[in-house]
């Protein structure tokens, strides 16, 4: 759900709202194409652009210089052509389901692990129109890609088809399983495999434009996996790949405020169970602040004194998270806490991240910030653009635009 309309209520208004800034999303692809110069930017709008509306995040990526978008499904990318979008979109995870006739026709490239081939050159045939592909190899992830042991025939199958007119192999990729973690040999390992397929390929006649294989963590911190182009998800949004460096450490700014409101207030006594299970009792006489979200609305179940901000103040979750609810314990009697007083879980001037709910939840901030459900809207705001006089304005002076799909 997004919110839509020249001036959509304010977040205050909401009884819960996943704030949006275009503005920080154009920052970050600003700053991870500085990183990675002359190599061009993917960006990955998978997932609802990582829950923050792939539309929207795809229009920013590209207003900042974003060569490419990236999507999992081609479901995914065929919604953002039917939106308007009509940047190179590369989509690399298929079923047999997959409409790869509908793919071609709008010019979507499609990713090429190996069994695809055939059905994407039957399309290609039938539309009497060439696929365009990427072949991916497999240097280690063990998820989706050619095995290097396969990989000869894959190219033999691909150069073949390449001949007779149904596909153009545009790309070679691969994809990095420890690349967060910089001390790790593995992504040596991965990369001298990758170079190893490319000679491989050369050998059978296919020289692709485009090498690609950065995520977000390698294109931060490893120049040499840069290639062509890098795809970057993530940092996108705001959110560090790594666990030693923080998002302003990267020079990035997050780009969604997750808020609500207090929906309850009340004293208790000492020795109160809190939620299903009592699995926390308060030690000594409290108030407690009623959260109006629960899991069915992304917060995870299992989070662990989970910091929220509430009027400036950070509190801590106490007990079990409920489908629609939790619990934060104000650790006094006389508060100064209201029933409709503001609380962000998360993001802006909060100084909480998403990491830190990552940590209390045993997961890292990407899920965290994908998982936020449908019944949260999302708010779109834009930073860089002042408020018109006389118009309605976010809690920072911005003008709401909702624009996005989420």
């Amino acid at each position: 759900m997004s919110i839509t309309g020249d001036f959509p209520p304010q977040p205050a208004t909401l009884e819960r709202a996943a704030v949006i800034d275009a503005a920080a999303i154009r920052h970050n692809v600003r700053t991870i194409a500085s990183y990675v110069h002359p190599a061009k930017v993917m960006v990955a709008v998978k997932a609802e652009g990582y829950g923050h509306g792939a539309l929207t995040s795809a229009q920013a990526a590209l207003d900042a210089g974003a060569d490419w978008l990236g999507t999992a499904h081609v479901s995914e990318a065929l919604a953002l052509r039917e939106a308007g979008i009509e940047a190179p979109i590369l989509a690399w995870l298929h079923t047999r389901g997959t409409d790869f006739g509908r793919a071609i026709s709008e010019h979507i490239d499609l990713g090429i692990s190996g069994w695809e081939i055939h059905p994407v050159a039957e399309a290609a045939e039938s539309l009497q129109r060439p696929a365009r592909v990427h072949l991916k190899v497999d240097t280690g992830l063990g998820r989706n890609g050619c095995t290097i042991e396969d990989w000869p025939e894959l190219l033999r199958i691909a150069a073949n088809y390449q001949e007779r007119g149904l596909i153009s192999i545009e790309g070679i990729f691969t994809h990095l399983a420890v690349a967060d973690e910089p001390d790790r040999r593995e992504t040596d390992a991965q990369l001298d495999l990758y170079r190893h397929a490319l000679e491989v390929a050369q050998e059978h006649r296919i020289v692709p434009d485009l090498r690609h294989v950065a995520n977000t963590p390698a294109a931060l911190s490893r120049p040499d996996a840069h290639f062509d182009m890098v795809r970057v998800g993530v940092g996108v949004f705001g959110q560090s790949p790594f666990a030693d460096r923080t998002t302003e450490d990267l020079g990035l700014r997050p780009a969604m405020e997750l808020r609500t409101s207090v929906a309850n207030v009340k004293r208790v006594p000492a020795g109160q169970g809190i939620s299903y299970g009592l699995t926390h009792r308060v030690d000594q006489p409290t108030t407690l602040a009623l959260i109006p979200m629960g899991y069915a609305d992304g917060i995870p179940r299992v989070a662990v004194h989970a910091p929220v901000c509430i009027n400036g103040r950070r509190y801590q979750s106490v007990g079990r998270v409920a489908m629609d609810q939790f619990v934060v314990d104000l650790a006094e009697l006389d508060t100064e806490v209201t029933v409709g007083d503001e609380v962000v879980i998360f993001g802006g001037d909060s100084g909480i991240e998403a990491a830190e709910w990552a940590a209390a939840a045993g997961t890292n901030n990407y899920e965290i910030i994908t998982r936020i459900g449908e019944r949260v809207p999302r708010v779109i705001v834009d930073s860089e653009i002042p408020p018109l006089p006389g118009t309605a304005a976010d809690h920072d002076g911005t003008p709401l635009t909702g624009q996005g799909l989420s």
